[in-house]
């Protein structure tokens, strides 16, 4: 199936909104506080999320899969501060992105946003109290990328199929497609404790290998899912654990104006394209990162290992989930 055009001439009001508002508040603190230093000093972490937030507009990785790397391992930022900005530079620049997404009507599938947010927040709120302190990022890091790189492998492989046929929405949604979604988003949720970002393209991977959906719906509900994701999670560091850092706001308050117009630019760019252009951007992305994963962290042999035990695993997992015949008829269907 193929999704429908968007329509044409469609104004985002609520996206103009938004913006209007956040940046005639950041222009009113900035120039009453005198805090134009910060672009000075936080310039390397302005230019990552010029990339970093078409990204996330633009694809199921948040802008936190490409700063999250870069700021720990190469500006030396510490890892809690780059999880925290993380999440509030998504709630401005996510929820940019779907705001435009609901203004211009582009097509998402309600059912997995719905149910993968209700997991994701039970996940995000575990991970946070009792996973982010026993886990090193650095090293699940090095697990996530090797993970992503084999479900874009896969991907690819799957779309390689000429006759290979998509859905503009999970069909025939019965009760156990919402227990799965429920269980994919909470263990998503999880993964979004840790980095700031995860519960968008680990439920991605469910979408399209199972379910099989449209790349050009997957994405953009993806998005929309890491935007009330993220923030459920900068209210939780920011007034809640309140563990918010300063350098963690000043960078944040750097980055504002950039993340506001580059992420909604990447959802209406990814609207234009083709599926297949859409899937091979995402490809790319799912390379590039694992390359700069492995050259910023130089693993031991040991960890080259535990990547390459990964990214097989990966493979048989995502491989036997593409192979699955899912049943259409049995079950209670949910409307």
């Amino acid at each position: 199936m193929s999704v429908e055009k968007t329509t044409k001439n469609k104004i985002p009001y609520l996206y103009i909104g938004f913006v209007t508002i956040v940046l005639s508040c950041w222009t009113f603190y900035v120039t009453s506080t005198n805090s134009f230093f910060i672009f000075a000093k936080h310039w390397a972490a302005v230019a990552t999320m010029i990339f970093g937030a078409f990204v996330a507009g633009s694809s199921p990785e948040g802008s936190a899969a490409i700063a999250y790397p870069v700021f720990t391992l190469l500006l030396k930022i510490e890892p809690a501060v780059a999880r925290n900005f993380a999440f509030a530079i998504q709630s401005i620049g996510m929820t940019s992105a779907s705001l435009l997404i609901l203004g211009l009507k582009i097509k998402v599938d309600w059912n997995y946003i719905k149910y993968v947010t209700f997991g994701g927040f039970f996940g995000l709120v575990f991970g946070t109290y009792y996973i982010v302190p026993l886990i090193s990022p650095p090293l699940a890091k090095l697990f996530f990328v090797s993970l992503w790189l084999s479900f874009g492998l896969i991907l690819w492989y799957e779309n390689s199929k000429s006759q290979r046929e998509v859905f503009d929405k999970i069909q025939n949604f019965i009760r156990s497609d919402m227990v799965r979604l429920i269980f994919f988003g909470l263990i998503g949720g999880m993964i979004s404790s840790i980095f700031g970002t995860g519960i968008n393209i680990f439920t991605f991977c469910l979408m399209t290998i199972y379910y099989r959906i449209n790349e050009k719906v997957a994405v953009p509900s993806s998005v929309i899912i890491m935007t009330l994701e993220t923030l459920l999670g900068f209210f939780i560091h920011g007034a809640v654990i309140r563990d918010f850092q300063q350098e963690a706001f000043e960078i944040w308050l750097a980055c504002i104006p950039i993340v506001a117009f580059f992420a909604p630019l990447g959802s209406f760019v990814i609207s234009k394209l083709p599926r297949k252009a859409i899937a091979t951007f995402l490809y790319i992305i799912l390379i590039v990162q694992f390359i700069g994963a492995m050259w910023v962290l130089r693993p031991s042999l040991q960890h080259i290992g535990y990547s390459a035990i990964t990214l097989v695993s990966g493979l048989a997992i995502f491989a036997y989930l593409a192979s699955l015949k899912r049943p259409e008829t049995k079950g209670t269907k949910i409307q």
